[in-house]
């Protein structure tokens, strides 16, 4: 049986190359409550905000800087960050998830030399 050919047998191997980019940059704006608990944030406290912001980043270690640039930038609070996956959620009103992801899209573009996508809003 050629399957049980060890000859025969191809090996593929996978391998994570992450380039230095922001893949997502994405503002909800007047999401549902139902999203806010989805996600595991409190809708009693952060529904009265009214936007919830979204990002990516490889390598994902980055997405702790960017965090940090976030909550500098704006009041906003900070619902989720993994160091691991390399995503960000923050939670605010419209201008304050915009203000913070603008300033996290220029910083990492201008300091850290990304490739950084626009925002997005639905």
């Amino acid at each position: 049986m050629d399957f049980l050919d060890e000859s025969k047998k191809q090996r593929i191997v996978q391998e994570l190359v992450p380039g230095k980019q922001i893949t997502l940059a994405h503002i909800i704006a007047n999401p549902d409550p139902v999203l806010y608990e989805k996600l595991g944030l409190d809708p009693s406290v952060d529904y009265a905000r009214a936007a919830i912001g979204i990002l990516t980043v490889s390598p994902a270690e980055t997405a702790i800087i960017m965090a940090d640039v976030a909550m500098k930038a704006a009041a906003i609070d900070l619902g989720f960050v993994d160091r691991f996956s390399g995503s960000l959620i923050i939670s605010g009103t419209v201008s304050e998830v915009e203000a913070s992801e603008a300033a996290i899209l220029s910083y990492v573009r201008d300091e850290l030399k990304y490739t950084v996508c626009g925002i997005t809003r639905t």
